[in-house]
């Protein structure tokens, strides 16, 4: 990712906007957000009250709030059932997480203990199915009916995302379209679900709501492939976990997919040699990363994203100019030259 970004001009550089521009309006209510799922994560149930705080302590980018917050600015809302909203679809991010992690047996997250690690397997997964409950039923409350349904529609395409995921691990036939399908599902439905939310809060037109839905989906597309990408060419420290953690667990992602259906029979047939221990050892890992990175498939995957990223901008031209509709306009290349 480095040598991609050093691809660009110096001007290019400057551009490309760091996370306090993006919320330098909403942090007041980003601000709320926190405060609200210090509420939310309260438990009388001992063990429910330190893993959530454990969990929430350390906290991620907050993107998809983000997302639902300026969305519902851009019509003007201004009551509170934004901060609620946002809390929600954090949390349901967070139980995505905890699900993954077990699935995938990761070790660390975001640079600590994963929780399965620290509580095993068999509490997590329930804290997990908790928070996706406990989420739905506090959707009940909102006077927005359509939000419950979208609430539980995108938890459910979210699990749907990983339980392909799981299904087709190691599986070296998978080709971008199915690679495709299941980011959608499993990451950049959320991603369209809060900037719906955010619509529907301040009383969007349904064009304008459809609008907003497909820029949050080309956005978390966006997302994945970006990290999915990092998982090549990312920084250990910077990013809190092992280079190639992905493809050790057995996914087979856009980078892997090029490499496999474009570098020539010779080395297709290495990789697949190499790929069928599973159990992969560093100069296996390093003779995969060196093939992967010889022939254009980071490039290639790059400039996937990079559609996907200029797609969700073109998207918000059709929405009216606003300061709130400038910010969303900065997440784009922000998530583009992200480095963890």
């Amino acid at each position: 990712m480095k040598d991609l970004v050093k691809q660009l001009d110096k001007s290019q550089v400057k551009r490309i906007p760091g996370i306090r521009n993006l919320y330098r309006d909403i942090q007041k209510d980003l601000d709320a957000v926190e405060e609200e799922l210090k509420e939310y994560i309260k438990s009388p149930n001992k063990i429910i009250a330190e893993i959530s705080s454990y969990l929430f302590k350390n906290a991620g980018k907050r993107i998809r709030p983000a997302l639902l917050i300026l969305c519902s600015k851009l019509y003007g809302y201004t009551g509170d059932e934004h901060i609620i909203l946002s809390s929600l679809v954090e949390t349901i991010h967070t139980a995505s997480l905890l699900h993954d992690d077990i699935i995938d047996n990761s070790q660390t997250r975001r640079g600590r203990e994963s929780v399965h690690t620290k509580w095993g397997p068999n509490i997590t997964v329930l804290l997990g199915d908790y928070l996706y409950i406990k989420t739905i039923g506090y959707s009940l409350q909102s006077r927005h009916k359509q939000i419950v349904q979208i609430l539980t529609d995108v938890s459910s395409k979210m699990i749907e995302g990983e339980l392909n995921e799981y299904y087709v691990s190691w599986n070296l036939d998978i080709d971008e379209h199915n690679y495709l399908d299941i980011i959608n599902k499993k990451t950049a439905s959320l991603f369209s679900a809060s900037c719906q939310l955010g619509g529907i809060l301040g009383n969007a037109k349904n064009k304008e709501e459809k609008i907003l839905t497909d820029f949050g989906t080309n956005l978390g597309m966006t997302f994945q492939i970006i990290d999915d990408l990092l998982d090549y060419t990312g920084d250990e420290n910077t990013m809190g976990k092992p280079i190639l953690s992905d493809l050790r667990e057995g996914r087979i992602t856009l980078p892997l997919i090029y490499t496999l259906q474009n570098d020539g029979r010779e080395n297709r047939n290495r990789i697949l040699d190499l790929l069928k221990k599973k159990k992969l050892d560093k100069s296996s890992l390093d003779e995969i990363l060196y093939t992967v990175k010889s022939n254009g498939a980071l490039d290639y995957t790059f400039r996937k994203a990079e559609e996907f990223s200029v797609h969700s901008k073109e998207l918000l031209q059709h929405l009216g100019p606003s300061v709130h509709r400038d910010a969303l306009s900065l997440f784009p290349d922000y998530i583009l030259h992200r480095n963890k």
